[in-house]
Protein backbone atom coordinates (compact mmCIF):
# COMPACT_ATOMS: atom_id res chain seq x y z
CA UNK A 1 0.00 0.00 0.00
CA UNK A 2 1.08 3.63 -0.24
CA UNK A 3 1.77 4.64 2.54
CA UNK A 4 -1.19 7.34 4.14
CA UNK A 5 -3.36 5.87 0.87
CA UNK A 6 -5.57 4.78 4.19
CA UNK A 7 -9.05 5.38 2.68
CA UNK A 8 -11.57 2.78 1.78
CA UNK A 9 -12.70 2.48 -1.95
CA UNK A 10 -15.93 4.06 -2.17
CA UNK A 11 -14.83 6.84 -0.14
CA UNK A 12 -11.94 7.45 -1.72
CA UNK A 13 -11.03 10.88 -3.63
CA UNK A 14 -7.72 9.75 -5.19
CA UNK A 15 -7.01 6.15 -6.14
CA UNK A 16 -3.28 4.88 -6.55
CA UNK A 17 -3.16 1.99 -9.62
CA UNK A 18 0.09 0.27 -9.71
CA UNK A 19 0.88 -0.61 -14.04
CA UNK A 20 4.40 -2.84 -13.94
CA UNK A 21 4.32 -3.30 -17.44
CA UNK A 22 7.97 -3.71 -18.82
CA UNK A 23 7.63 -4.79 -22.24
CA UNK A 24 9.03 -2.08 -24.71
CA UNK A 25 12.12 -0.90 -22.36
CA UNK A 26 14.82 -0.51 -24.99
CA UNK A 27 17.63 -0.18 -22.25
CA UNK A 28 17.39 -1.13 -19.03
CA UNK A 29 14.51 -3.03 -17.89
CA UNK A 30 13.22 -3.30 -14.20
CA UNK A 31 10.04 -1.12 -14.48
CA UNK A 32 8.06 -3.94 -13.54
CA UNK A 33 9.68 -3.26 -10.29
CA UNK A 34 8.50 0.96 -10.06
CA UNK A 35 5.27 0.84 -8.60
CA UNK A 36 6.39 -1.30 -5.38
CA UNK A 37 9.73 0.67 -5.10
CA UNK A 38 7.70 4.07 -5.09
CA UNK A 39 5.37 2.88 -2.52
CA UNK A 40 8.43 1.47 -0.54
CA UNK A 41 10.33 4.34 -0.86
CA UNK A 42 7.77 6.81 0.14
CA UNK A 43 7.43 5.08 3.59
CA UNK A 44 9.82 7.74 5.62
CA UNK A 45 7.23 10.52 4.28
CA UNK A 46 5.96 12.33 7.12
CA UNK A 47 2.12 12.74 7.01
CA UNK A 48 1.67 16.25 7.60
CA UNK A 49 2.96 18.85 5.06
CA UNK A 50 3.72 22.52 6.28
CA UNK A 51 3.10 24.64 2.95
CA UNK A 52 -0.35 23.32 2.55
CA UNK A 53 -1.49 22.25 6.17
CA UNK A 54 -2.35 19.05 5.05
CA UNK A 55 -1.93 15.64 6.08
CA UNK A 56 -2.02 13.16 3.33
CA UNK A 57 -3.65 10.26 5.22
CA UNK A 58 -6.17 12.68 5.74
CA UNK A 59 -7.00 13.72 1.73
CA UNK A 60 -8.90 10.63 0.69
CA UNK A 61 -6.33 8.45 -1.04
CA UNK A 62 -6.89 4.75 -1.33
CA UNK A 63 -4.03 2.15 -3.10
CA UNK A 64 -5.67 -0.19 -5.04
CA UNK A 65 -3.01 -2.22 -5.95
CA UNK A 66 -1.26 -3.49 -9.01
CA UNK A 67 -2.86 -4.22 -12.30
CA UNK A 68 -0.69 -7.63 -13.70
CA UNK A 69 0.16 -6.64 -16.93
CA UNK A 70 0.97 -9.77 -19.67
CA UNK A 71 2.10 -10.01 -23.22
CA UNK A 72 -0.24 -8.35 -25.35
CA UNK A 73 0.58 -4.63 -24.43
CA UNK A 74 -2.50 -3.54 -26.73
CA UNK A 75 -4.82 -5.76 -24.84
CA UNK A 76 -3.48 -4.74 -21.17
CA UNK A 77 -3.64 -0.97 -21.96
CA UNK A 78 -7.60 -1.54 -22.97
CA UNK A 79 -8.09 -3.65 -19.66
CA UNK A 80 -5.82 -0.98 -17.11
CA UNK A 81 -8.07 1.99 -19.10
CA UNK A 82 -11.20 0.12 -18.31
CA UNK A 83 -9.78 0.15 -14.53
CA UNK A 84 -8.98 3.59 -14.13
CA UNK A 85 -12.52 4.76 -16.08
CA UNK A 86 -13.79 3.39 -13.46
CA UNK A 87 -12.04 5.48 -11.03
CA UNK A 88 -13.33 8.51 -13.18
CA UNK A 89 -16.92 7.39 -13.02
CA UNK A 90 -16.48 7.27 -9.34
CA UNK A 91 -15.59 10.73 -9.44
CA UNK A 92 -12.10 9.92 -7.58
CA UNK A 93 -8.85 11.24 -9.69
CA UNK A 94 -6.50 8.27 -10.67
CA UNK A 95 -2.95 8.24 -9.83
CA UNK A 96 -0.91 5.79 -12.01
CA UNK A 97 2.20 4.44 -10.93
CA UNK A 98 4.54 2.51 -13.58
CA UNK A 99 5.82 1.00 -15.16
CA UNK A 100 6.49 1.84 -18.98
CA UNK A 101 5.66 5.30 -20.09
CA UNK A 102 3.21 3.41 -22.10
CA UNK A 103 0.76 3.14 -19.72
CA UNK A 104 0.14 6.79 -19.51
CA UNK A 105 -2.18 6.13 -22.76
CA UNK A 106 -4.38 4.07 -20.72
CA UNK A 107 -4.88 7.27 -18.80
CA UNK A 108 -5.00 9.65 -21.18
CA UNK A 109 -7.95 7.02 -22.82
CA UNK A 110 -9.57 6.80 -19.23
CA UNK A 111 -9.53 10.74 -18.48
CA UNK A 112 -10.07 11.82 -22.00
CA UNK A 113 -8.46 15.27 -21.31
CA UNK A 114 -7.74 18.55 -23.93
CA UNK A 115 -4.45 18.86 -22.95
CA UNK A 116 -1.73 16.38 -22.16
CA UNK A 117 1.51 17.86 -19.94
CA UNK A 118 4.27 15.43 -19.72
CA UNK A 119 7.95 15.62 -18.36
CA UNK A 120 10.27 13.61 -20.59
CA UNK A 121 13.42 13.77 -21.47
CA UNK A 122 12.25 11.87 -25.06
CA UNK A 123 9.96 13.32 -27.12
CA UNK A 124 8.02 10.31 -27.46
CA UNK A 125 6.17 11.01 -30.78
CA UNK A 126 7.17 8.34 -32.72
CA UNK A 127 4.70 6.71 -35.27
CA UNK A 128 6.67 3.22 -34.43
CA UNK A 129 9.38 2.13 -32.71
CA UNK A 130 11.53 -0.60 -33.68
CA UNK A 131 8.08 -1.94 -35.78
CA UNK A 132 5.77 -1.17 -33.00
CA UNK A 133 3.74 1.49 -32.56
CA UNK A 134 2.80 0.51 -28.94
CA UNK A 135 6.44 1.05 -27.57
CA UNK A 136 7.33 3.40 -24.88
CA UNK A 137 8.92 5.86 -27.65
CA UNK A 138 5.59 6.43 -29.53
CA UNK A 139 3.27 7.09 -26.49
CA UNK A 140 2.71 11.26 -26.81
CA UNK A 141 1.61 10.00 -30.22
CA UNK A 142 -0.54 7.77 -29.29
CA UNK A 143 -2.30 9.95 -26.78
CA UNK A 144 -2.81 12.66 -29.37
CA UNK A 145 -5.15 10.69 -30.92
CA UNK A 146 -7.21 11.16 -27.80
CA UNK A 147 -5.45 14.78 -26.05
CA UNK A 148 -6.27 18.20 -28.27
CA UNK A 149 -2.53 18.95 -27.70
CA UNK A 150 0.51 17.84 -25.57
CA UNK A 151 3.10 20.06 -23.58
CA UNK A 152 6.31 18.45 -23.01
CA UNK A 153 9.10 20.01 -20.56
CA UNK A 154 12.32 18.71 -20.48
CA UNK A 155 12.44 17.11 -23.57
CA UNK A 156 15.78 17.04 -25.03
CA UNK A 157 16.29 14.49 -27.69
CA UNK A 158 14.44 12.98 -30.26
CA UNK A 159 14.56 11.61 -34.25
CA UNK A 160 14.30 13.86 -36.94
CA UNK A 161 10.78 12.79 -37.62
CA UNK A 162 9.86 13.71 -34.05
CA UNK A 163 11.17 17.50 -34.50
CA UNK A 164 8.97 17.59 -37.01
CA UNK A 165 5.70 16.33 -35.32
CA UNK A 166 6.82 18.47 -32.69
CA UNK A 167 6.88 21.41 -34.76
CA UNK A 168 3.25 21.25 -35.06
CA UNK A 169 0.72 23.74 -33.45
CA UNK A 170 -0.88 20.80 -30.94
CA UNK A 171 2.32 20.10 -29.62
CA UNK A 172 4.35 22.79 -27.52
CA UNK A 173 8.10 21.74 -26.08
CA UNK A 174 9.70 23.49 -23.60
CA UNK A 175 13.72 22.66 -23.27
CA UNK A 176 15.19 22.00 -19.89
CA UNK A 177 16.99 24.99 -20.27
CA UNK A 178 14.22 27.06 -20.32
CA UNK A 179 11.77 24.89 -17.75
CA UNK A 180 12.54 27.26 -15.18
CA UNK A 181 11.64 30.83 -16.95
CA UNK A 182 8.76 28.54 -18.54
CA UNK A 183 7.37 28.06 -14.91
CA UNK A 184 7.61 31.62 -13.26
CA UNK A 185 6.13 33.25 -16.15
CA UNK A 186 3.43 30.55 -16.09
CA UNK A 187 -0.05 32.06 -16.17
CA UNK A 188 -2.17 30.71 -13.19
CA UNK A 189 -4.85 30.04 -15.63
CA UNK A 190 -3.35 28.23 -18.52
CA UNK A 191 -5.14 25.16 -17.95
CA UNK A 192 -7.95 26.45 -15.75
CA UNK A 193 -10.88 26.14 -18.55
CA UNK A 194 -10.13 22.39 -19.77
CA UNK A 195 -9.13 18.86 -18.74
CA UNK A 196 -5.48 18.03 -18.59
CA UNK A 197 -3.94 15.10 -17.58
CA UNK A 198 -0.42 15.26 -15.91
CA UNK A 199 2.51 12.64 -16.81
CA UNK A 200 5.63 12.65 -15.28
CA UNK A 201 8.63 10.13 -16.48
CA UNK A 202 11.47 10.22 -14.38
CA UNK A 203 13.98 10.12 -16.65
CA UNK A 204 12.42 13.89 -17.35
CA UNK A 205 15.14 14.87 -14.52
CA UNK A 206 18.43 15.05 -14.39
CA UNK A 207 19.87 11.63 -14.51
CA UNK A 208 22.20 12.80 -11.32
CA UNK A 209 18.98 12.70 -9.60
CA UNK A 210 17.30 9.86 -10.49
CA UNK A 211 19.12 7.30 -11.70
CA UNK A 212 16.85 4.78 -11.62
CA UNK A 213 15.41 4.69 -14.91
CA UNK A 214 15.55 2.99 -18.19
CA UNK A 215 17.15 5.78 -20.67
CA UNK A 216 19.06 7.83 -19.01
CA UNK A 217 19.46 11.29 -20.71
CA UNK A 218 22.27 14.20 -19.40
CA UNK A 219 21.22 17.65 -18.63
CA UNK A 220 17.74 17.05 -17.75
CA UNK A 221 15.74 19.15 -15.64
CA UNK A 222 16.15 19.74 -11.65
CA UNK A 223 13.75 17.91 -9.06
CA UNK A 224 12.21 21.49 -7.68
CA UNK A 225 11.91 22.19 -10.97
CA UNK A 226 9.83 18.80 -11.57
CA UNK A 227 8.14 19.86 -8.06
CA UNK A 228 6.98 23.17 -9.02
CA UNK A 229 5.74 21.75 -12.38
CA UNK A 230 3.32 19.19 -10.23
CA UNK A 231 2.09 21.80 -8.29
CA UNK A 232 1.11 24.17 -10.96
CA UNK A 233 -0.53 21.99 -13.24
CA UNK A 234 -2.14 19.60 -10.41
CA UNK A 235 -5.01 21.64 -9.46
CA UNK A 236 -6.52 21.69 -13.29
CA UNK A 237 -5.57 18.01 -13.96
CA UNK A 238 -8.18 15.21 -13.89
CA UNK A 239 -5.41 12.67 -13.66
CA UNK A 240 -2.07 12.00 -12.56
CA UNK A 241 0.88 9.49 -13.47
CA UNK A 242 4.76 9.19 -12.38
CA UNK A 243 6.26 6.15 -15.06
CA UNK A 244 9.77 4.75 -16.09
CA UNK A 245 10.87 4.11 -12.42
CA UNK A 246 13.27 0.58 -12.33
CA UNK A 247 15.57 -1.63 -9.72
CA UNK A 248 18.60 -0.04 -10.96
CA UNK A 249 19.88 2.66 -8.39
CA UNK A 250 19.59 3.24 -4.74
CA UNK A 251 15.59 3.96 -4.51
CA UNK A 252 16.69 7.97 -6.07
CA UNK A 253 14.27 7.60 -8.75
CA UNK A 254 11.56 6.27 -6.56
CA UNK A 255 11.91 8.67 -3.77
CA UNK A 256 11.25 11.65 -5.70
CA UNK A 257 8.29 9.75 -7.62
CA UNK A 258 6.71 9.39 -4.10
CA UNK A 259 7.28 12.87 -3.58
CA UNK A 260 5.62 14.17 -6.38
CA UNK A 261 2.50 12.03 -6.35
CA UNK A 262 2.30 13.36 -2.81
CA UNK A 263 2.72 16.90 -4.28
CA UNK A 264 -0.02 16.16 -6.83
CA UNK A 265 -2.60 15.22 -4.58
CA UNK A 266 -1.64 18.15 -1.66
CA UNK A 267 -1.87 20.50 -4.24
CA UNK A 268 -5.15 19.13 -6.18
CA UNK A 269 -7.11 18.86 -3.00
CA UNK A 270 -5.73 22.45 -1.81
CA UNK A 271 -7.44 23.93 -5.20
Amino acid sequence: MFPGATADRDAASYVVVGAPLDATTTFQPGTRFGPDRIRRFAETYDDYDRRTGSYFSALGVHDAGDVRPWDDVREYLDHLAAELRGVVLDDAVPLLVGGEHTVTFAGVEAVDPDTLVVCDAHLDLREAYDGNPWSHACVVRRALDVADRTVVVGARTGSAEEWERAAADDVEVVAPEDARTWLDGLDPDRFADESTYLSVDVDGLDPGFAPGTGTMEPFGVEPREVRDLVRAVAPHSDGFDVVEVNDRDDGQAAAVAGKLLRAFVRDHAAE
